[in-house]
């Protein structure tokens, strides 16, 4: 994961600016995410005012997509695909592990079909793919993963 800036207005407008308009509201975000690893609250009234629709419009988008945050990621992010092909070799059993394995800056979380389905049970450390994943493979990139940041 490489290093984000601090959420920065100046920043975030020139960001939204720079977006060809019209642009869906779910995109603007997903760029203000990109950059800052999170979507700040001030981002909310900013989209809204850049992008000409409604506070409501943008708090209710970033609201209803899990992938979105609104606080600061952790600085190990573990996902595991919750898939049917994925638990079908165990990815339950992978998740728990992880769990187990989870520090106060560690975030374990499902995700559905990574598109890793032939080399399941698939998990994600801070972005790099495990396929066929065991508990011992996240762990050590658990463990890589802290130490890097």
């Amino acid at each position: 994961m490489r290093p984000r800036p601090p959420w920065s207005p100046a920043r975030a407008h020139e960001i939204l600016s720079g977006i060809r308009a019209p642009v869906p509201v779910l995109l603007a975000l997903q760029s203000l995410q990109e950059e800052f690893g999170y979507v700040h609250g001030d981002a909310v009234p900013l989209t809204a005012d850049v992008l000409n629709v409604s506070r409501a419009d943008v708090f209710g988008v970033l609201t209803y997509y899990r992938d979105l945050r609104r606080e600061p990621p952790p600085a190990v992010e573990v996902q595991v695909c919750m898939g049917e092909a994925c638990q079908a070799v165990g990815a339950r059993g992978l998740r728990g592990s992880a769990e187990a394995l989870a520090g106060p800056d560690t975030e374990v979380r499902d995700v559905f079909c990574l598109g890793n389905c032939a080399l399941g049970p698939t998990a994600v450390v801070n972005g790099r793919i495990i396929g066929r994943a065991t508990g011992d493979q996240v762990s050590r990139a658990v463990v890589e993963a802290a130490g890097a940041s």
